[in-house]
């Protein structure tokens, strides 16, 4: 049997992957310190005999190491989420998304096995091109806005997962997160798909940021998780980075409307200046479209929910959880 260890295994991704790891017959640890994550995403499994929750930080490392070395494969997607969290304490910031990643890193030199390592597409920061492969340019912002500390954090994490791989071949593979959506994603931190079904269920109105034109892809948890399992189980992928998500682009008007028609007919959209929805230090992005030619050319990635069975999966499990 398969060992696995899932760090941020209650978040919304994690409890995901881990019930798609449990499915497999493999036996999954999960550690998580629920700062962000919650028990309640662990439900459906919480008595399942091979899932194992260890509830501490992914920062304390003496616990950290004596589950990296039961572990037979690691998939580490603990972090800080949301951008209002990451303007208010970038220091946290840091420290939660880099030391862990150099304390894993130590512990697989001596003991290597097969690692899931989560990024994002922030990591792109400004580049203007359009869609984005993982071979382009990260263009960031000036230090004077704390906007762009996580998405340097985590290019520290890749820079680091790869050399490591590079001049010892650890076995890693890099997943760049567009625009995950699904049930058990929250709105609490900036998250904007199941903030507009939030708002739509309250009777709105559904804030939109600016003038809403820019330009988002959003892909439904189940397919990103089915990626993840198939990239860790090819070798071809190892020592790559790797866009996940969807490439079908929508505006963020489009995306409120889209809510408003499924959830809230009688709800309005009202437009907010950034500069009263967000602390200063915010910066937004235009466009982020993923080219997704490379895991398409490594695994069989499908993308089998649409937009609108993204936001009725939501709504669903909004409604089952009041």
């Amino acid at each position: 049997m398969v060992h696995s260890l899932v760090t941020g295994g209650a978040g919304f991704i994690g409890s995901h992957l881990v019930e798609a790891l449990l499915a497999r017959g493999q036996h999954v640890v999960v550690l998580d310190d629920l700062s962000t994550g919650s028990l309640a995403n662990l439900a459906n499994i919480r008595k399942h005999p091979q899932l194992r929750f260890i509830h501490d930080s992914i920062t304390n490392t003496s616990c950290l190491n004596e589950l990296l070395d039961e572990a037979d494969e690691v998939y580490h997607l603990a972090a800080v989420v949301g951008v209002r969290r990451v303007l208010a304490d970038p220091e946290h910031t840091v420290a939660v998304n880099v030391e862990p990643v150099e304390a894993i890193l130590r512990r697989l030199r001596a003991r290597p096995k097969p690692l899931f390592l989560a990024s994002t597409s922030e990591i792109y920061g400004k580049n203007p091109k359009t869609p984005l492969a993982e071979d382009d340019d990260f263009v960031f912002g000036p230090t004077t806005r704390n906007r762009w500390v996580y998405a340097c954090s985590k290019a520290i994490d890749e820079y680091l997962a790869l050399t490591q791989h590079q001049r010892e071949g650890l076995p890693v593979v890099i997943g760049r997160f567009f625009n995950v959506a699904g049930p058990r994603q929250v709105g609490t931190y900036g998250m904007v798909l199941p903030r507009f079904v939030e708002q739509a269920l309250a009777g709105g109105p559904l804030l939109v940021h600016d003038d809403g034109r820019q330009v988002r892809c959003f892909a439904h948890v189940v397919d990103v998780v089915g990626a993840i399992v198939k990239l860790m189980a090819c070798p071809a992928a190892y020592g790559r980075a790797f866009n996940l998500g969807s490439d079908r682009p929508v505006t963020i008007r489009e995306l409120a409307e889209t809510v408003i028609r499924l959830v809230n007919p009688a709800a309005a959209i009202e437009h907010v200046a950034y500069e009263q929805a967000f602390p200063p230090g915010f910066e937004d992005i235009r466009y982020r479209v993923p080219d997704l030619t490379r895991v398409r050319q490594t695994i069989d990635y499908r993308l089998d929910h649409d937009l609108e069975t993204i936001i009725r999966d939501v709504l669903a499990w909004k409604r089952n959880s009041v």
